[in-house]
C-alpha cells in the first residue's frame, strides 16, 4: 500500500463535475491499494495513520494527531501510486491490486478508519475526480506499507 498523507486546511472532490464530497481540518488520503497488500498492512497503515503526530500543538511542534484535533478524513483511491517508472517514460501499472480485490481493500481501509468516529468520506473508486484542497504547513507524508512489511 502506498498511501499520500497531507495535512490540509479543507479539502472538496468533485466528481462529475459536481461538488460531492468536503472536509474542514484534517487529513487527505490518496491511496494505492498494490498486489499482495496484506489486511495486517492496512491495520498498521490505519493505525499510523491515525496516531501520526502532524498537527500543531500550543507551541507550535508537530505533536498532535488527527484524533487528538478531532480532524476530519477525506480518502481517494489512486491506483496511480503503485507505478512503476523504472523503465521507459510511460508507467508501468503491473503493481497494482485487480480492481475486485482492490475495491475490497480499500473499503476494509475505510471502515477501519471509521472505527476511530471521526469523519470520513470518501471518493468514488475508480471514477474520475478532481480532487481540491488547501495544504497546511505543507505538510506531505508518503507511507509504503512494503518498507515495514519486507
Amino acid at each position: 500500500m502506498k498511501i499520500v498523507i497531507e495535512r490540509i486546511k479543507e479539502g472538496y472532490v468533485n466528481i462529475n463535475e459536481n461538488k460531492v464530497l468536503s472536509i474542514n481540518k484534517g487529513l487527505l488520503l490518496f491511496v494505492g491499494i498494490c498486489k499482495n497488500d496484506s489486511i495486517q498492512e492496512i491495520e498498521w497503515a490505519v493505525n499510523k495513520i491515525l496516531n501520526l503526530r502532524i498537527f500543531d500543538d500550543n507551541q507550535g511542534k508537530l505533536n498532535l494527531s488527527v484524533l487528538d484535533v478531532s480532524g476530519d478524513i477525506l480518502v481517494i483511491s489512486n491506483f496511480t501510486l503503485c507505478a512503476d517508472i523504472k523503465k521507459g517514460n510511460r508507467p508501468s501499472f503491473d503493481n497494482s491490486e485487480e480492481k475486485v480485490k482492490a475495491i475490497e481493500k480499500f473499503n476494509f481501509f475505510v471502515s477501519k478508519l471509521k472505527e476511530s468516529n471521526l469523519r470520513v468520506i470518501e471518493g468514488e473508486f475508480g471514477a474520475y475526480m478532481e480532487v481540491y484542497h488547501v495544504n497546511s504547513g505543507p505538510v506531505t507524508i508518503v507511507l509504503d506499507t512494503k518498507e515495514k512489511f519486507r
